[in-house]
């Protein structure tokens, strides 16, 4: 199975949970808005601590466990491609 699909995907969940995450936190204030959006680490803490919804639960895990997922999904699939390119051709050609 493709695995750049997959990442494509789990990348699309991780986006849609990050704009729940940032929208909160521009109604929040400005300034907590924009923490989110520019510093990573910030976003992980704020989802986490200060972050309230509904299902607080499903947004983050989705943005969480989607960001690792595709994160590996495209570190395998670029490895599979450089093996794929690298391959010397067998002896006598």
């Amino acid at each position: 199975m493709p695995l750049l699909p997959l990442a494509i995907l789990s990348s699309l969940i991780a986006l849609v949970c990050a704009a729940f995450l940032l929208v909160h936190a521009f109604r929040r204030s400005v300034g907590t808005g924009v923490m989110v959006l520019l510093i990573p680490c910030y976003a992980l803490f704020y989802a986490f601590s200060q972050f309230e919804h509904r299902h607080k639960g499903l947004i983050v895990a989705g943005f969480v466990s989607c960001t690792v997922l595709a994160a590996v999904f495209l570190g395998l699939g670029a490895h599979s491609l450089t093996a794929l390119t690298a391959r010397v051709p067998p002896p006598g050609f």
